[in-house]
């Protein structure tokens, strides 16, 4: 079980990955010139939003009401934050993805996703 000091420390690694992920939305389009650190930091994103869904479900495989077998209800009673966290995770991929691959165009790449990636991993 979690005690209160766990909470807390449950609380600023979320804080932390949130405080990063709102850095990568808004300096990220300054490192357009440097696509392989920007390939990095949206990756590094994405696995810190994972992982903050991850620390949710965590969270909630430790209430007593998870332990109780009241599960439906744990979810029902959640289902927005699940559902908001899942399709923030899909759209933030997307975006990531778009961003690449405008700047392989804008490079001259015609190939799509797997060739902007490529262009962007070697530099």
């Amino acid at each position: 079980m979690l005690r209160t000091s766990n909470y807390s420390l449950v609380l600023s690694v979320q804080f932390l990955l949130l405080v990063y992920d709102l850095f990568v939305n808004s300096f990220s389009e300054l490192l357009r010139m440097a696509p392989v650190i920007q390939l990095v930091l949206f990756i590094i994103q994405d696995i810190a939003i994972l992982f903050n869904i991850i620390i949710i479900f965590l969270m909630f495989f430790n209430t007593f009401v998870f332990q109780a077998g009241l599960v439906n209800l744990l979810f029902h009673k959640f289902k927005g934050t699940i559902v908001l966290s899942a399709a923030y995770l899909v759209l933030s991929i997307a975006f990531h993805i778009w961003v690449m691959v405008r700047q392989g165009w804008a490079l001259g790449v015609s190939g799509g996703v797997g060739t902007a990636v490529h262009i962007c991993l070697d530099g």
